[in-house]
């Protein structure tokens, strides 16, 4: 009798491990399970169907050969029965049979498996909040939540909303709102930035700021404490005030779907989500596990690691898929690699982020970078903004996060360092990484080395400064005379500053400090400026080496402190 292998769940990881095993055992029978009659699409693209960007809800469930992936798809091209609309609810480890009930019929029967895949993916997070199931109201858990959404938009319903949670998903469905359709759209966020714990509160005011300039709206810091309406929703209360609402879209994570595994007795995390090691076994041999549903672990500090992410499903499917069929594949641990699009702009990552680092016990630092994407002198470029988090006695860089246009510059600089990050690179690893080399495509000395090399500065103590943040902080507090803004750019580009601030911004060119730094005081810290950073650094270095003790270089320069918002 052929082997019998039975994969529950069918969107991401299901699909991928019961075609790859069918590909390699073709005598075998492969049966897929899902409770929903839509399955196997993409769901990390319904910000995009909702947006208009993808035309047509289907256009999720198609291959790149425009074949939709239904029931006969799988079973004409792939070779794999599919049972929709059929729950899963208990694995019976002794027996090696899975119960199932047809969602539509109600009619229970078993399954006996030889090997199994448990592929249940995530449930959205509830808040448990008044009025949460008043009418549009949205959890964009399905194809089906985002059918109605886009249908109640296509009919002006919405003219105003409101998404619950600053991550991936909240920030994706604000830009589909606002940009398309124009519906006036705020965010409200628990933590007080967006993209908590991913990148820096630098990095996310820069987004955040270019967000509110094509007219979102964010109310961080706060909680929502009830939803309200007659039936439908029309407002939601946080502490903050009301905020008048069409629709609500709830984005506040996603818990593992790990209760069939608990029932059954596999192992699972304290925190939820099944416990797989490196070739995606649990603690039963026989059964399999992936995707949104599973822990695995964290490349950075070995830590137990959450990470649901369409990219990593599909991945770990092959890797089920070809273990089924008897190979010894392993699934290395991950960086949580990410890009997330902001209107013009985008914001990417792998790695930990300098809070991340420093929670997770590092004693870590972080450096900022403003450069080119290309070479400075072709006329066609975009400044990118990088922050590297390194470990300063081990000089393991810890992540890399980057802000700058949408295009696939930044992401190709991520990705690099992202396939290194298994390997625990350290900053000279990352200074000299070889890079494809072009004007129209790179610097000679590419920004991705730079910033390395910045780092290997900053550890050296030779480049001593602060972001932006800090920036704010000291201009804020310039009136108590203990700084001295110096604009060491040429005179042209200072003398807006020099005749709005006479008495706190100063200026002398890099190359004439060495003839003019007695114009200096000696006595309060000096706060240098250029346009990006490089000026700025040479400046500090001079000034070091002529005596001056409280030298500090403004990193990312004019361009940052604009990008943060600083208002000089």
């Amino acid at each position: 009798m052929s082997e019998h292998v039975v994969v529950i769940g069918a969107v991401a990881l299901g699909p991928k491990a019961a075609c790859r095993f069918k590909r390699l055992r073709q005598d075998a029978k492969v049966t897929l399970i899902d409770r929903d009659d839509i399955f196997s699409y993409g769901g990390c693209g319904i910000p995009y169907f909702i947006s208009g960007d993808v035309s047509e809800a289907t256009a999720l469930r198609t291959t790149a050969f425009h074949m939709v992936r239904d029931e006969p798809f799988f079973r004409d091209i792939k070779g794999v029965d599919v049972l929709s609309s059929t729950e899963a609810t208990k694995i019976d480890r002794e027996k090696k049979q899975v119960h199932v009930t047809n969602l539509k019929t109600g009619d229970k029967s078993v399954l006996d498996y030889d090997k199994l895949v448990i592929g249940t993916g995530a449930t959205p997070r509830k808040l448990s909040l008044p009025g949460e199931d008043l009418e549009n109201v949205y959890y964009v858990g399905n194809m089906h939540d985002a059918e109605k959404i886009k249908q109640g938009i296509t009919e002006g319903k919405y003219g105003k909303a409101v998404v619950v949670g600053a991550g991936f998903i909240g920030l994706e469905m604000a830009e589909a709102f606002a940009d398309m359709w124009g519906i006036e759209t705020t965010v409200v966020e628990i933590f007080d930035q967006i993209l908590p714990r991913m990148v820096s509160p630098v990095l996310a005011k820069m987004g955040q700021n270019h967000m509110q300039e094509q007219g979102v709206k964010f109310k961080l810091g706060q909680t929502v404490t009830r939803i309200e309406g007659d039936g439908k929703v029309e407002r939601v209360v946080t502490p903050g005030g009301t905020i008048d609402a069409d629709i609500v879209i709830i984005s506040a994570g996603v818990i593992p779907n790990d209760k069939l595994a608990k029932d059954c007795g596999l192992d699972c995390g304290e925190r939820g989500g099944i416990l797989v090691d490196e070739t995606m076994r649990t603690s039963d041999p026989e059964i399999f596990s992936g995707g949104d549903c599973v822990v695995i672990e964290n490349a950075v500090d070995g830590s137990p690691f959450y990470l649901p992410m369409g990219s990593m499903a599909n991945r770990q499917g092959r890797i089920i898929g070809g273990n089924l069929a008897g190979r010894s594949e392993t699934f290395p641990p991950a960086a949580g690699s990410f890009v997330v699009k902001l209107f013009e702009k985008s914001m990417a990552g792998t790695g930990m982020s300098l809070g991340g680092a420093k929670q997770a016990g590092f004693d870590a630092v972080s450096v900022i970078l403003i450069m080119a994407d290309r070479a400075h002198f072709y006329p066609e470029k975009d400044m990118m903004t990088l922050e590297m988090i390194v470990d300063k006695p081990t000089r393991r860089v810890l992540g890399l996060q980057g802000y700058a246009s949408s295009g696939d510059a930044m992401v190709g600089r991520i990705n690099a360092v992202a396939g290194m990050m298994k390997f625990k690179p350290t900053i000279e690893d990352v200074s000299n990484l070889e890079v494809a080399y072009s004007p129209p495509f790179a610097s000679a000395m590419d920004v991705i080395n730079s910033i390395a090399n910045m780092a290997d500065d900053a550890l050296a103590g030779m480049n001593h400064g602060h972001g932006p943040d800090v920036f704010a902080e000291l201009w804020a507090d310039r009136e108590c005379g203990d700084y001295c803004f110096l604009d060491v750019r040429e005179k042209a580009d200072a003398e807006p500053f020099l005749a709005k601030y006479p008495e706190h911004w100063h200026n002398i060119p890099q190359g004439e400090i060495p003839a003019r730094f007695e114009e200096l005081p000696k006595d309060k810290k000096l706060v240098l400026v250029c346009n990006t950073g490089g000026r700025s650094y040479e400046a500090q270095i001079m000034l070091d080496g002529l005596g001056f003790k409280h030298v500090l270089n403004t990193q990312g320069g004019m361009a940052t402190i604009k990008a943060y918002g600083v208002d000089i």
